[in-house]
Parts: C-alpha cells; structure tokens; sequence
C-alpha cells in the first residue's frame, strides 16, 4: 500500500507574546456519564495542559457537580436528563451552541453507550460539520460500524485501541504490525479523516502518511491515559495545527509524558493523573526548539 512514511514530529506553534486566551482555541468536551466523570475531567484538564486558552465540558446534569469540583479552570455545561437517565430535550442543542466557533470538540471519554447517547452524539457530528473532532471511547462506539454518513467536512481523529478499532471497521482487530498498517491506512482512506491506532508503537495515518510512534511504556496501559490523550490532540488542534500532525504530536508527547512518569514513579504505579502532571516539561522541551 502506498503511503509516505513520517519521522519528524510538527513544529509546536509559537505563542504571540500579546496572545489570550481567545489566541489559543476553544476546546468543548463531551464526556463523563454517570459513574464516569473522572474520564471528563482529565481530558478537560488535558486540553489545557496541551495549550488551549478556554475548555468547556458539556456532562450529564447531575454528574455536572462532580466534574467541576474536579478542576477549577475549564467551565462546565450540564445536560438535561430524563429520570431514566437518558439524555433530555435540547442536549444537543446546548451542546451544539456550546461548540459553534470551538477551536476543536473532544467527543466520547467515559460517555456511556445508551441508546440516546449515541444519537445525541451522531446529531452532534451531523449538525456541527465545521468544527473538528477527535473522537475516543464511547464517541467511537456511536458511529460503529463506521459508515458513509458519518463522513465530515471537518476534520476528524479517530482513536480507537484494537477492540475499538474491530468495532469501527467491523472486522478483526490486526494481529501482525504488517496488518495495523494495511488495515489503518486503508481505514483513514475510507473515512476521510485521520487514524491514530493505539498500542505499543501507535500508528497516525492520513491514508497518505503514516507515522509510528516510538514513546510511551506499559505503565501507560491503565484507566484514563486515552482520556488524557484525546484532550492533548484536540488542544493542538485548537491551536492551529492540522488533524494530522495535531494526532503525531499528542501521541509523541502523551508517551513522553508517560516515559517521564515512570521513570520517576515507575510504571507499575504510573496513573493517567500523573500523565498530566509530566506534560508541562515535555512541552518545556518542544518550546526549547523555538
């Protein structure tokens, strides 16, 4: 299959010393269902550990409390519920007024896999094609089987691990590096957007390039890190870099971060928390290339 391979990591975009807040893009997260804001939080607190100037997280109202106690610089949005639990009247609509002009959307941590979840998550991506999205978790599990009609004219980062990724193509997860390649690259062909495959060596792929990251460890394979991920790349994006080189970045720094991590604490007690406590000297490293 032809692709171009890609060794070089994209230049972090230099901050304007009169910048803002506004300077450095908008991130909506869409996360955290019940019995899982944790997972809305650390991809909040991601995004701005990854640069962004503002973070909003839309949840569900009643986790809302839990979420924003969680971290005191990103806002927090809650969603309408029924008693049952499921999403209300005008979710989308909040969340869509929420994201209109939003510099990049987080979709999917920790979210949940009901029936109005997924739909509240499929009208979102139809209803909000300029805006792009990385989309991780449960965000991967409402447009599975991947089909045409989830196409965008945005862009879109999928960030499946193998499971996830056999669901999105409705085939077996690849077994060999040979079939991550083939079965990636002609993933990202097929949907239009960008592919960053998760594991040991992750693959990011356009269906035109391909690059296989070399950072991280197994002290990374635990509850959060891909959370802690999704807000890194859509940070990067929001900052002005493309969906393709926003994804080798963040996978680049996320490993880094995780490399720091446990070669302090070790990898046996690497959390995805302390990934966010390591990113500020990784991206004291990028800025030193400045």
């Amino acid at each position: 299959m032809d692709v171009t391979p890609v060794h070089e990591l994209p230049t972090l975009p230099r901050r304007a010393r009169d910048g803002h807040k506004g300077t450095f893009g908008t991130v909506v997260v869409l996360a955290g269902g019940r019995g899982m804001g944790g997972a809305a939080a650390l991809c909040g607190r991601a995004a701005l550990r990854g640069g962004a100037g503002l973070v909003k997280v839309a949840c569900p109202l009643d986790v809302q409390p839990v979420i924003a106690g969680a971290y005191p610089a990103y806002t927090t949005v809650g969603l309408p519920l029924h008693a049952d639990g499921s999403y209300g009247e005008g979710a989308a609509d909040a969340v869509l007024e929420l994201a209109r002009g939003a510099g990049a959307g987080a979709i999917g941590p920790g979210l949940g896999r009901g029936a109005s979840t997924v739909a509240l998550v499929r009208r979102v991506l139809a209803e909000l094609p300029e805006v792009p999205v990385v989309l991780d978790a449960d965000g991967l599990f409402a447009v599975s089987p991947f089909a045409p009609e989830f196409r965008r004219d945005a862009p879109t980062v999928f960030t499946p691990h193998a499971g996830e990724f056999a669901r999105l193509t409705g085939a077996p997860a690849p077994t060999t590096d040979a079939d991550r390649r083939e079965q990636g690259v002609g993933f990202a062909r097929a949907c239009g957007g960008v592919l960053l495959l998760k594991g040991a060596g992750t693959l990011v792929t356009d269906g035109a390039r391909l690059y296989r990251n070399a950072t991280g460890n197994p002290g990374m394979a635990t509850g959060g890190s891909g959370d802690v991920l999704a807000g890194l790349i859509a940070a990067l994006i929001a900052q002005g870099l493309s969906a393709f080189d926003a994804a080798v970045l963040g996978a680049w720094a996320h490993g880094r971060a995780g490399d720091l991590g446990a070669a302090a604490l070790s990898q046996t007690a690497l959390t995805a928390p302390d990934l966010l406590d390591y990113l500020p000297l990784v991206f004291r490293e990028l800025e030193s290339h400045w």
